[in-house]
């Protein structure tokens, strides 16, 4: 399968067209039902598209925001997700959106050593995304479905029966939340958000066959995911 591809120009042309793209999208979900829910992913590549959403002009009071995946930290540690999306996205119109926390604000380092509470205390927060925004690392991992995790065979699992995991990545530090594969492809809208050469050359390595080698493969490939690419050098 090959997934609508853009080639933009920039890094801002690509963060606008991303993000007149969402905001057409979380439109029509409201014009069909009274709520509509976005997740995002965290990282320092979606800032741009974070502060470009956050100027758009839509019913944010109806509209529900989480995180495709977070790193299992207090919300105020520097490597929080949360912390992120609260500083560039849950901004100016946007402020009035109802954020849907991953991690409970009042956990400590200690208390997060339970993963097990933590995915719970996740899933009870949990709404279907209306809309997601994928991001893609160097590895081919998506979300935090890692190649080599030791939940990986779960968390592309068709039938898992949870939307959201617990990961453990073996390339990248911190324990993890992350949704599924079957979450991901049961979201109407997908986006994946990609920049640089070498990114380019892992998508189209991906985008070739469904391998474990790189996660991604496995939303490029499923019949049942409306993804489309946007890419700049």
């Amino acid at each position: 399968m090959t997934a609508p591809f853009t080639q933009t120009e920039s890094p801002a042309a690509s963060a606008q067209i991303l993000a007149d793209t969402v905001a057409q999208n979380l439109r029509d979900t409201l014009a069909t039902q009274p709520r509509a829910t976005l997740a995002v992913s965290g990282g320092k590549s979606p800032i741009a598209f974070f502060q470009a959403l956050s100027q758009q002009d839509l019913d944010w009071a109806r509209v529900n925001i989480t995180l495709v995946d977070e790193r299992i930290v207090p919300t105020r540690h520097a490597d929080s997700n949360t912390g992120l999306v609260r500083q560039h996205l849950l901004q100016n119109r946007a402020a009035a959106a109802q954020w849907l926390p991953l991690i409970d604000d009042a956990a400590s380092e200690g208390s997060l050593k339970n993963t097990a509470d933590a995915v719970a205390f996740a899933l009870r927060h949990y709404t279907q995304p209306d809309v997601l925004v994928l991001g893609m690392g160097g590895d081919g991992h998506t979300a935090s479905i890692f190649p080599q995790a030791p939940q990986f065979a779960d968390a592309v699992r068709a039938d898992y029966p949870q939307p959201l995991l617990h990961t453990s990545p073996i390339t990248a530090p911190h324990e993890r939340i992350s949704m599924t594969l079957a979450a991901i492809v049961a979201t109407p809208h997908v986006y994946l958000a990609i920049a640089g050469a070498d990114k380019r050359r892992v998508y189209e390595a991906a985008a070739q066959a469904q391998t474990a080698q790189y996660p991604i493969s496995y939303v490029l490939h499923s019949r049942k995911v409306n993804a489309h690419v946007i890419y700049n050098d």
